[in-house]
């Protein structure tokens, strides 16, 4: 097959760098070893910024919130390539105690997010008269749609999707990689991106990278209520619901390092099931509809890894963003395209190198 962009790997990063690339000029093909968006992607809950950013490394919060001052514009333009919708919505997120408020009021002081302190009673009945923190900017979308839209976007676009294409090698000469070998055939390239999420560092000498982004799974319960039952997304120590318009509403979630194993356990269920009816009692066995798993990208300080592969001078990596992948999708789609066609980055691509996180 004739040379081009090569992407592996079809989740938030994959397509979203696709589209960035075709939309430069470039011709472009995504090899997926199942279906596009059907890992992490599918079973995140599509909050769109890092859960507790005042807890976070600034490495992850620079690009996160680059990232979430293109989403708008991104999603409305994914919208009108694909005639779908992602079902964004702007829910806001009430944080409730235990939760260090100065701390989160310094920080969204600095970085302009709008901040207020309500009574959880406001939101949620049964929670008393606990000051909670309220965070009206942020915002989500509905994981299953956005693979929709992304996935419309990017053919739309002219790039090649390959599905069921699992990645069986690289074909590397004179430190650069000239092909990959996969289930679906061989495909030559003039660089590879690879976006294979939790995968990432499965293939075979790829060292460094096995070390750097690892599988963490997450399990999820979704309940079915009537519209409005529930107006925001609620955070309260590591779980978190999330509204959906139709009454739907997420409970999650898990953080376990199990290795490739997506199972689910009854474990969570009873756990999660605890967490969710102890904050809105409609929340229960009678309601929940559906229990699953995911495989995220881990990484160490949920910093990603975005640049060339030591050693191979074509090879980039877009990948490890742990639980953020959706967020910073189109920041680091860009970040990048711009390393891979010696432009000026949008943010400084230092701190992102495999050399430079797996040193840290």
């Amino acid at each position: 097959m004739s040379s081009e962009i090569l992407i592996i790997g079809a989740g938030a990063a994959g397509l979203s760098t696709g589209l960035e690339l075709a939309q430069r000029g470039l011709r472009v093909a995504i090899l997926e070893r199942g279906r596009a968006g059907g890992e992490s992607t599918w079973a995140g809950g599509g909050i769109l910024s890092p859960l507790l950013p005042w807890h976070y490394d600034e490495r992850v919060n620079r690009l996160s919130e680059y990232s979430r001052s293109l989403l708008p514009e991104w999603v409305e333009r994914l919208q009108s390539l694909s005639g779908q919708e992602a079902e964004w919505l702007d829910s806001g997120m009430l944080v409730l105690p235990p939760y260090d408020c100065d701390a989160a009021k310094s920080w969204c002081d600095a970085h302009a997010w709008p901040w207020s302190l309500r009574p959880a009673q406001d939101f949620l009945p049964r929670t008393g008269t606990w000051d909670a923190l309220w965070l009206p900017g942020v915002s989500q979308v509905r994981n299953p749609a956005l693979i929709r839209v992304l996935r419309g976007a990017v053919q739309a676009a002219g790039v090649r999707l390959v599905e069921d294409a699992e990645v069986q090698g690289l074909t590397v000469s004179g430190g650069r990689v000239t092909g990959v070998a996969s289930t679906q055939g061989r495909f030559q390239a003039d660089a590879v991106v690879l976006t294979a999420g939790a995968w990432s560092g499965s293939l075979s000498g790829l060292d460094a990278l096995a070390r750097r982004v690892y599988p963490v799974r997450g399990q999820m319960l979704l309940f079915k209520l009537d519209p409005g039952a529930l107006r925001c997304i609620v955070f309260k120590d590591g779980r978190y619901l999330i509204p959906r318009r139709d009454g739907h509403v997420l409970a999650g979630s898990t953080l376990e390092e199990v290795g490739f194993d997506k199972s689910t356990t009854t474990m969570a269920r009873e756990d999660i099931l605890a967490f969710a009816g102890g904050l809105l009692p409609g929340l229960n066995r009678s309601t929940l509809t559906m229990h699953w798993s995911g495989l995220r990208p881990g990484s160490p300080d949920n910093v990603p890894v975005i640049g060339r592969y030591p050693g191979l001078d074509n090879l980039f990596l877009n990948t490890g963003h742990y639980r953020y992948g959706v967020t910073m999708a189109p920041g680091s789609a860009r970040l990048l395209a711009s390393l891979l066609l010696a432009e000026a980055a949008p943010v400084d691509p230092d701190p992102y190198g495999l050399e430079a996180v797996a040193g840290a």
